[in-house]
């Protein structure tokens, strides 16, 4: 029985009973009066800007190949090929996407400039003598962040990965117990930023990392206090200690005040009632 192209190590099960391979694919397999229906769902990725190749399960006597494709942003299109009259079609589909070679040879499908919108099931059905096949590809688009390293106005080292896809992880060489903040853009990229916070030292010297499936980057960078921060620290401490003075000093004068008024007033009601 023609498994078309299962993964090595596979083991079919008898019947009619489906059987996952090793890996990420998943292949059915049913039986038909015209011979065997096989479907394979696989995820790929693809970074954007990069070209993406989805292949086609390669078959003899093929009579019709189709791509049909469900991409994130906009409507289905399709890419066809006919056997018969030797001739290609396309509906709806951009000019980045289009066979990689001649059909009746290879129907392999050449994404070029892979955006975010490519990003959807790109399903081929081919038709031939031995049966009809068909092969689904769920593209995920990879965007990698844009990695920044500065220090705030405080001398602390801010990392920023911007607009990433998915969201980057951030990590600091030395301990640090930041929580990242995370914000969503529309086009799904996501904006993650991390602040590292040392105490105790005049100098920060610290490396930033971030993970992301689409490669890993890192920068380094020596942050010292700064000077204002620490003068107006000082300022602060010396208005404080000063209102402190201030108030206790004025409770003092009212309550000394009062302390002699007292007496003075006691003198005048004891001259009324003796009069």
């Amino acid at each position: 029985m023609d498994t078309g192209g299962m993964l090595e190590g596979a083991v079919p099960q008898p019947g009619n009973t489906p059987y996952v391979a090793r890996g990420h694919t998943k292949v059915v397999s049913l039986r038909t009066c015209r011979g065997n229906i096989v479907a394979r769902n696989n995820r790929v990725s693809a970074t954007v800007g990069n070209s993406s190749v989805l292949a086609c399960p390669p078959k003899s006597n093929i009579t019709m190949i189709t791509w049909k494709i469900s991409p994130r942003v906009g409507g289905p299109c399709t890419l066809g090929y006919r056997a018969d009259q030797n001739k290609t079609d396309r509906t709806n589909c951009s000019d980045s996407m289009n066979w990689k070679f001649r059909p009746d040879r290879n129907p392999t499908l050449e994404i070029q400039q892979v955006g975010i919108a490519h990003e959807g099931n790109y399903t081929c059905e081919v038709v031939a003598t031995e049966g009809n096949f068909h092969k689904t590809y769920h593209l995920t688009v990879l965007v990698p962040p844009r990695l920044t390293l500065y220090c705030d106005d405080h001398g602390n080292p801010v990392c920023e990965a911007a607009a990433g896809k998915p969201a980057a992880q951030i990590s600091w060489v030395l301990e640090s117990n930041s929580t990242p903040k995370e914000e969503g853009h529309d086009n799904g990229t996501v904006t993650v930023l991390s602040k590292f916070t040392a105490y105790g030292t005049n100098v920060t010297n610290t490396t930033c990392i971030a993970s992301h499936p689409a490669g890993n980057q890192s920068k380094s960078i020596a942050c010292r206090p700064s000077k204002n921060s620490g003068f107006i620290l000082h300022v602060s401490t010396i208005l404080c200690f000063l209102s402190i003075i201030t108030f206790m000093a004025v409770i003092y004068y009212f309550k000394l005040h009062s302390n002699r008024q007292t007496p003075v007033a006691l003198a005048g009601l004891q001259q009324e009632l003796c009069s």
